[in-house]
């Protein structure tokens, strides 16, 4: 049975507030699951010490057992320092969209075409 630790969504619309939770990862999000390990509430302040709270002694206890913990409870883990901090690489992230270089490309000419005009 392949499990993860993952966020499961409660809350109202608008409001989310999340269980960190073990469960079979062939289960749907809000689904069945076999424990609950802490919660996440992204409304809180970030440096606020109740934005995440997970018993970590479980927490590590299913990972001993072959659970892989989703991107973001990997991450709530590494600032907890209970897993080493991954690298990351997303070479992508700091181009611009597709608009944003035609853009940059049309001021380009027309800051070209001024320069021969003003040569000339």
């Amino acid at each position: 049975m392949a499990m993860k630790i993952r966020l499961a969504r409660g809350g109202s619309k608008k409001r989310p507030h999340y269980s960190i939770v073990a469960s079979d990862s062939r289960m749907p999000r809000d689904g069945r699951f076999l424990e609950k390990l802490g919660t996440y509430n992204p409304l809180l302040p970030k440096d606020d010490e109740r934005r995440v709270q997970m018993n970590i002694e479980r927490v590590q206890a299913w990972m001993d057992h072959g659970a892989q913990p989703t991107d973001r409870v990997a991450r709530f883990l590494e600032a907890a320092g209970v897993r080493p901090k991954a690298a990351r690489n997303n070479p992508k992230k700091g181009t611009p969209g597709k608009a944003a270089q035609e853009r940059a490309e049309a001021k380009a000419a027309k800051a070209a075409e001024a320069a021969e005009e003003s040569a000339e």
